[in-house]
Order: C-alpha cells, then structure tokens, then sequence
C-alpha cells in the first residue's frame, strides 16, 4: 500500500469531506478523475486501478494523476495543520515572505509596510522564531527605512534574541523531562522538573511573556500526566498563575496565551479535584474566548465544553454534562469519550456502547492522535461496558486482548494497578457472586497500593469506584462522587 493511501485512508469522515470539496475547487476543467481514484484508494479498491478509471490499461497516464493526488493530499494536509493554533504564525510568515518578494522587487514602500504589519503581528502572538527573520530582513534593507533608525532596529532584534533564547531553553527543559520521565517512570517528576529547570537556569518571574508562562505550564502538566501526579505539579501551577495574574492588564494583549494558561489551570484543579476552582477557570476560560469578536470561540470550544462537562459530571450534575455534551455539533475524540464515561456512571450502559462503536479507527491511529495512556482508558472502558451488557465472546477477547496490548508497556510505566484491575474485572466477570465475599474484598485491599484521596489519579478512582460498587452493591455514580470528593 502507498504512502498517500495510508493517509487517505486515516481520513476522519469530516477530513474525507473537506478534501472532497477541495478537490473539487481544484478541478477548475471539470476533470474528475482525481475523485475517482481518492474514492478507490479510500476504500482499498485498487486491482487493475488504471483500467478502472481510464477504460483500458493506462500505467502511465495513471502514474501522472496519482502524483496530482499525491500533491493535492499533501498540500490539503499542509493547509490543514495551519489552522488553529498555528494559523497566525503563517500569517505572519506570508507577511515575511511578501515583503521579502517586494525588496527583490525594488518595490520598496509596500515592501517597508508590509514588513512592519509582518513584525506588527509577530510581537503581538509573540512568534519569536519569525520575529529574528524579520529584524534580520529590516537589518539588511535599514538604509531604505528613513523613520527608523539601525540603532533602534537592533536594540529591537537583541530583545527578541533573549526571548528567542528563553523560548529555546523551555523547548529544551520540555524534551529533557520527557525524556527523563519515559526513562524512568518510578522517579519523582517534581524532582526531574526542579532539576531540569535549574540546569537551563530557568526561573519564572514578572518578565516572563505570556507565551513563555504558557510553556512552562504545559511542561508541568506533561510530566504530570506522564505519572498521572497532578498533585506533584498543583503548588508550582499556583504559582504561575499569580504572575499571570499580575500582568492582568496585558493579557488582552496576549489573549491566544492567556486562554491556554486558563485551560491549563482548569485542567490541574479538575485533576486534582477541585471542581469548584476548575469551574471558575472554565468561566474565565468562556470569558476570554467571547473577546475580540469571539476571535478564539472556535478554536477552543471543545477544550471548554469537555471541561466544563466533566467538572459538572464530578459535581453532581451528570444531567447537566450529559446535556452539554449531546447539544454539542462537533465532539471531539475527548468529548465522545467524556460522554460515554457519563453514561457509564449513569448505568446507561447501551447509550454508552452506542456511543463507542463510533470510535472505529485502530489503537494505532488513536495512539497518534490522543497517546497510549488514552487508548489505555478507552480499552478499559470498553471492556466494562461488554462486562455490563453480558456480551460473553467480546468480554474474553478484550481481557485477552488488553493484556497483550498493553501488559509489558504497562508494567515498564510502572502502571501495574492496571493490569490487577483488568485481572479483577476478570475474577468478577468468571464469578460475579463473588464479588460480596470478604474473601474478594481482602483480595481487592491487598492487590492495590494506593496513595492517598489527594494524590490519587481521579480516572483511577472512577475505574475503582465500578469495582467497589459492585462489592457494596451500591450505585455506581454515587461511590464514584464519594471516592473522589472525600
């Protein structure tokens, strides 16, 4: 199989529309042929493909349209990994560029303006990396611009080279944690990160961007979901914040920044569960993205409306989650998951497997896309929502297949509480009268380490709580507010 059918086959249903539609802007001659042959690569038809499209054996002339598909593929991909987050910075690139193509041309006061709206919107979405080019290029055309001074311009580019510099040096604190981290799953993350900061002589402080405040956070909240140890990172987070918070007046500036360090903060609370403040971080969140002509409403609607869901969820207002996320047009592979888990917890058990059977990519594409650790849960989840609709053969196959799956990669992590509870879903599964006994109550206490309500993983409490309602016989979501609000 080619390359490019890989990818037009890893193509979401609304990717698979969007080509569509960009393949037929493109045809400006009417020529469909390139349809054709996206439709019988989608879905793997390709025996005699050239025959297929052309009537009769046309190797060559098939060759030259699968490179047209092939390049049309790539550049829908490019276009589609610059929007979002990245849609400003190639804004600002195209800037560049043009302004870059004006000075070649001598065309020299479209070239001046241009250059400045590019260095205009470079400073404003902090894009420090672009912001070098551009003093570079008003550095090597300085004699042509009259109001500016060559002094000024490089004060200008020196101030960007320690931002750049700091930007770099969090880069690497990042991929150094991460690396450490993947190394050894069983040291203390918040060690790792005291230590790798210090080595690039990382401090925050006021003079921190909103970019680089953004960066640093992200890093704690990877190592903190690398060991499921939010609690490790929440002290620091708070920390954070309070310079964040002092340069309130500034963030209106920094508003792309400032919304991503209010959904990080939302996301330390929710997991270390304090539903209270990651709600009054989600308002704030919700606040910011109605600013400026709901510039950022899109972009960060799904990461709002799964954490708002599922803080509600752990609040007490399942009705309420579940509501938010049905109303919801677009969920997202998070969202779908939040849903079926609200489900789960309400024992609505085939509303969740309906809901399931819509997530029909491989482990493998998933892993891409979201990480192992998620597709963990999704496999966990799966298997007891069979475990409560008594579907005999997919129950079996799953612990079975679970266990080879994830069995070496879980026990490397140090993630082993997950294999004991698969083993005990089993038990249950083989037993279910059992489930009551003391005998599986002592087995259940002696084969789980815990670490305390406050440090404790709240998916691995939600995973326990199914356990120990079935034990107690009590309700499902009931235990599970219990547990994780003590």
């Amino acid at each position: 199989m080619s390359n490019i059918s890989l990818i037009i086959q890893q193509f979401s249903e609304e990717d698979e529309q969007e080509f569509t539609r960009y393949l037929k802007q493109k045809n400006r001659r009417g020529d469909t042929k390139n349809l054709q042959l996206y439709k019988l690569l989608r879905t793997n038809n390709t025996e005699k493909i050239d025959e297929k499209i052309y009537g009769k054996p046309a190797r060559n002339a098939y060759h030259a349209l699968h490179k047209r598909l092939q390049d049309a593929v790539i550049d829908f991909v490019a276009s589609q990994s610059f929007k979002g987050e990245t849609s400003e910075e190639l804004d600002t690139l195209r800037l560049l560029l043009a302004a870059r193509i004006f000075f070649e041309q001598r065309h020299y006061k479209i070239a001046i303006k241009t250059l400045a709206k590019a260095e205009q919107k470079a400073l404003q979405f902090e894009i420090y990396a672009i912001l070098t080019e551009i003093y570079h290029t008003k550095i090597q055309y300085a004699h042509l611009q009259t109001n500016t001074s060559l002094e000024s311009i490089i004060a200008a580019a020196e101030q960007n080279l320690k931002y750049f510099n700091q930007e770099q040096h969090l880069a690497m604190a990042y991929a150094t944690i991460k690396a450490r981290l993947a190394d050894n799953p069983k040291v203390s993350a918040k060690r790792v990160i005291i230590e790798v900061l210090a080595t690039y002589n990382i401090s925050p402080n006021t003079g921190f961007t909103f970019k680089s405040l953004f960066q640093l956070m992200n890093v704690l909240v990877t190592a903190a979901e690398m060991h499921r140890n939010y609690f490790e990172i929440a002290s620091y987070m708070h920390e954070l914040y309070t310079i964040v918070s002092e340069k309130e007046a500034l963030a209106e500036k920094h508003l792309y920044y400032h919304i991503l360090i209010l959904h990080l903060m939302a996301v330390s609370y929710f997991r270390n569960k304090d539903f209270t403040a990651s709600l009054s971080f989600t308002a704030k969140m919700k606040l910011q993205m109605e600013k400026q002509k709901r510039k950022y409403q899109r972009l960060f609607e799904d990461k709002w409306m799964e954490l708002q869901a599922i803080n509600l969820n752990y609040s007490g207002a399942a009705t309420e989650a579940i509501a938010l996320l049905q109303n919801h047009k677009h969920n997202s592979l998070d969202g779908q998951i939040t849903l079926i888990m609200c489900y789960f917890q309400q024992s609505q058990f085939s509303d969740a497997y309906h809901i399931f059977k819509q997530l029909n990519h491989s482990d493998q594409w998933y892993e891409k896309k979201m990480g192992w650790i998620w597709v963990v849960k999704k496999a966990i989840i799966e298997i007891l929502i069979l475990v409560e609709l008594d579907k005999l053969d997919l129950v079996w196959s799953r612990l079975e297949s679970f266990k080879k799956r994830f069995g070496s990669k879980l026990k490397k992590a140090g993630e082993n509480r997950a294999l004991t509870f698969i083993n005990m879903v089993q038990q249950y599964y083989d037993n279910p009268s059992q489930v009551t006994s003391q005998d599986f109550e002592n087995k259940v206490e002696t084969s789980f380490k815990w670490i305390g309500t406050a440090r404790e993983d709240i998916f691995v409490m939600s995973f326990y709580a199914w356990l120990k309602a079935k034990m107690t016989q009590q309700n499902l979501y009931n235990v599970t507010l219990e547990l994780v609000s003590r």
